[in-house]
């Protein structure tokens, strides 16, 4: 991922800053607890896409 688009990219629900998991290819939020898939290098930002993250699920920031 793009150093300067994560930079830019944020949370479609709460504005957040996100971080990228590049082992899962997944944008976190970890306000929402929401996993944004990114296929083939383009991210899937809306929430229909977004996998909620368990509650015993660690964020890596």
């Amino acid at each position: 991922m793009d150093k300067k688009l994560l930079d830019i990219l944020v949370c479609p629900l709460c504005k957040g800053k996100m971080s990228y998991d590049k082992k899962a290819s997944e944008l976190i939020c970890p306000v929402d607890r929401l996993a944004y898939p990114v296929r083939d290098g383009i991210p899937m930002m809306l929430a229909v896409d977004a996998r909620k993250l368990p509650a015993d699920e660690e964020i890596s920031a």
